[in-house]
């Protein structure tokens, strides 16, 4: 079947950057559906119907017209800018449309133009989308030596960029705000995050960031196990060398979901977040005071989608979505709490869960010789002075619960 539908890039300088065989689509189009501006750059003899997109955005439309395209009795255009599976409308629609309904016909992405103003290598380099998405998204990736490319939601994104890395000890890093890339209106802006001072720029930007630090900094590691004074606390927290333990046998991988239950204040998930940016993870915690330090430091920490779930365990399991992995740090006690986690878990997850009191820790003995597992005993010494001298400081012994589900 010949494509009804196709996606068309298009740069700043509109019709004169395009293909003959995007120009041939639009002539032979009868409905184009685009934003205003990519609309507005067609010349007038495109005969096709013009079709904005609504608001809230949609693709309705397009949808609609696909009987008709399917018969053959009509052929549709979308117009995107750039390329459209760079972080755009043709993303959303090969997720509604099969791969022989459509064809793709990019031009340069915003993100290559960028790349080729600045002699950046493409493939070394992280592209962030801030479109639609929380700033404070951003900061998963950003790391010392590390080269972003930012697409920007709006005129404001600069600045709002600007004092999230200041605040974040990486005022040093060189910002560089592209304008209308491509287009005769380009405009180039390079300044420092620290020294930034455009409160807006047009609306239409990206920004390339090379990220530097001051001296002795250098952001959060990679590796699970992040300082505890990353995190904003009250003292329920998992700590680094039992949480890096304990993501051993989380083992996430990407696109899983992970159910953080009493989450405190949510490291596991946070850091189970921060492996790859395809893992998704739900904090369930009751106490108020935590659920706002989990908001605070799922924003400090780069993973504003961790979705938190206000409320008491299991009962407030219900309706979530099936997890791939289960993390219990506390409430291994709770009546029904393991195997209602265990019950909901998919085939194949991990459920992991920490144990400190005797009480807890026969729980998960108890669960163990139902339901088998692997149990783990991990202890912790720290070196502290003992008047003139040091000694072992032994922290409480963790037991640990892995079991796989069949």
């Amino acid at each position: 079947m010949s494509a009804w539908l196709t996606v068309i890039g298009i740069g700043e300088d509109g019709w004169h950057g395009l293909s003959r065989a995007a120009r041939r689509a639009l002539l032979e189009a009868h409905a184009v559906h685009g934003g205003d501006r990519h609309l507005a750059l067609l010349p007038a003899r495109i005969a096709a119907r013009r079709v904005p997109w609504p608001r809230p955005f949609s693709i309705d439309g397009v949808l609609a017209d696909r009987a008709a395209g399917m018969q053959g009795a009509q052929r549709v255009c979308v117009l995107a800018s750039g390329d459209p599976m760079c972080f755009g409308i043709g993303a959303t629609l090969a997720r509604e449309i099969a791969g022989d309904e459509m064809r793709v016909i990019p031009v340069p992405s915003s993100v290559s133009l960028a790349a080729a103003r600045l002699h950046w290598v493409l493939q070394d380099l992280v592209c962030v989308s801030l479109v639609g998405r929380p700033v404070a998204s951003m900061l998963a990736s950003v790391f010392r030596g590390a080269r972003l490319v930012v697409l920007s939601a709006d005129g404001t994104t600069p600045a709002t960029v600007a004092a999230l890395l200041t605040a974040h000890g990486f005022g040093p890093s060189r910002m560089t705000v592209f304008a209308h890339l491509g287009g005769d209106a380009e405009r180039r802006i390079d300044e420092r995050a620290d020294d930034w001072r455009e409160p807006a720029v047009a609306a239409l930007n990206l920004i390339a960031i090379e990220c530097r630090t001051h001296a002795g900094h250098a952001g959060p590691p990679l590796t699970p196990g992040l300082p505890d004074d990353a995190y904003r606390h009250d003292g329920q927290l998992t700590k680094r060398d039992v949480r890096a333990v304990t993501f051993a046998h989380l083992a996430p991988q990407p696109g899983e979901l992970l159910w953080d239950v009493g989450a405190g204040c949510g490291s596991i998930g946070i850091e189970w977040m921060r492996a790859h940016p395809a893992c998704r993870a739900i904090a369930i915690e009751a106490n108020e005071s935590r659920q706002r330090l989990i908001e605070i430091n799922r924003d400090a920490l780069g993973v504003p989608a961790l979705q938190l779930v206000k409320g008491e365990a299991p009962a407030a399991l219900d309706g979530l979505s099936a997890p791939d992995a289960v993390f219990i740090g506390g409430g291994v006690t709770a009546d029904g709490m393991l195997d209602a986690c265990w019950s909901r878990l998919r085939q194949g997850g991990r459920l992991i869960a920490n144990a400190v009191m005797l009480q807890s820790e026969a729980a998960l003995v108890a669960w163990r010789a139902r339901h088998g597992g692997e149990l783990t005993r991990i202890g912790i010494a720290q070196a502290e002075p003992l008047g003139s001298f040091d000694t072992w400081r032994q922290a409480l012994p963790i037991t640990l619960l892995h079991a796989s589900k069949p």
